[in-house]
């Protein structure tokens, strides 16, 4: 049986004018188990900001920390204030605890109600409406299966365009006809919240009335990626180092010249380099008949630093895929979109090509480890072997 694993990502734009959100997402990885909380303030700007990170921040701790559910939402739901003019909350909140095997819970409070995409299409689902401390909170069970996505979301999305686009704003039905038509099961988590959020800023006319902000939690299959940047200090152990790098990966990556040498060599294969330049700033890529893929070293892994910076942005809209065939855009769609579970094998002797340039061993370490830290902010599983 195929192993699973969860994945999350979140967008957000803010209030037109604003330099805060008001929303707030803040989730928790703890062994097998993730837990996700998107809290909206009242209002906009600082208070509601202050209000949806305290209120995150409280319920998603409390939750990882194995604290009955329903202890955490009747704590929560007593600290919060009413605002004495609106007579409402001043916050809500949806929570998604789930494991690596789908089941879990939904937690949902004066937020819109969650949409759950399965089997390529948005379908509604059982809610269960208790009664804590007389404040309506809808609870779910969750049962996911593989490629399944389940979406939260602040009320922004649902005012997308009133008065504007459309006169009543976007109502729940339209919104899964529009994700239906646009969701690939292939997808990340991240690219399906960026999906919604950016069609929300256009009904918007780019001037978002409220904060939006789209958290989606999806079960994928587990994929492990091994990336080699470099060769190893000794050169005895180039063939342990190859072996290493090899075994127990679904796809490989090789990420510089001398690196791919020394795998081609172990391999007997040949190493043929490509003429095409898709992208003028990013060196051509290689083949070699067993790798997935062959790229340049520090040149193309900055780029791909770039990305991966556009990438976590949670206020950066652009879409989440990557269909650009130059050396960056492929490592970013096998590593962003592909992978679940990255190893990097970094390999520390000093490359004779690189004398007289402005390239060390050093910038090549923390190249790497920066982008480690951005792919684990992707949620992605990073481990680091140095040699």
């Amino acid at each position: 049986m195929m192993e699973l694993c969860l994945e999350y990502g979140c967008t957000s734009v803010n209030k037109f004018g604003e330099e805060l959100c008001g929303d707030n997402v803040v989730s928790i990885v703890d062994g097998e188990y993730t837990t996700l909380v998107l809290a909206d303030g009242l209002g906009s700007g600082v208070k509601a900001n202050i209000l949806s990170t305290l209120t995150s921040k409280i319920l998603c701790t409390m939750a990882a920390n194995g604290i009955n559910i329903d202890e955490c939402v009747e704590t929560l739901i007593q600290t919060l204030p009413v605002c004495q003019v609106r007579g409402v909350a001043y916050s809500t909140f949806s929570l998604i605890h789930v494991n690596n095997e789908g089941k879990g819970f939904l937690y949902e409070f004066d937020n819109p109600q969650a949409i759950y995409y399965h089997k390529g299409k948005c379908i509604d689902f059982e809610r269960e409406k208790l009664e804590i401390y007389e404040k309506p909170v809808y609870k779910s069970e969750l049962n996911l299966e593989e490629n399944d996505v389940i979406m939260v979301m602040s009320d922004g999305t649902i005012h997308a365009g009133i008065g504007q686009i459309l006169n009543f704003g976007w109502e729940r039905r339209q919104i899964m006809d529009y994700l239906d038509r646009n969701i690939k099961s292939t997808m990340s988590a991240r690219a399906v919240a960026c999906i919604l959020t950016s069609a929300c800023n256009d009904l918007y006319l780019d001037k978002p009335g409220d904060d939006t902000t789209v958290a989606a939690v999806k079960i994928r299959p587990r994929l492990n990626v091994n990336i080699m940047v470099g060769p190893p200090v000794d050169k005895e152990k180039d063939n342990f180092y190859v072996e290493q790098f090899l075994d127990g990966a679904d796809k490989t990556i090789v990420c510089g010249g001398t690196s791919s040498q020394i795998v081609a060599r172990y391999l007997n294969k040949p190493l043929r380099t490509s003429f095409d330049f898709p992208d003028k700033d990013v060196p051509p890529i290689g083949f070699i008949e067993g790798v997935d893929l062959t790229t340049e070293g520090v040149l193309t892994l900055r780029r791909l630093l770039e990305l991966s910076e556009k990438y976590i942005s949670i206020n950066d809209l652009t879409p989440k895929t990557f269909v650009k065939q130059d050396g960056a855009s492929l490592l970013a769609n096998m590593l962003f979109e592909e992978a679940t579970h990255i190893k990097f094998f970094v390999g520390q002797s000093v490359n004779v090509a690189h004398q007289g340039l402005p390239i060390d061993i050093t910038m090549k370490m923390k190249l790497v480890e920066k982008l480690a830290s951005n792919m684990r902010a992707m949620g992605k599983t990073v481990t680091l072997n140095y040699d």
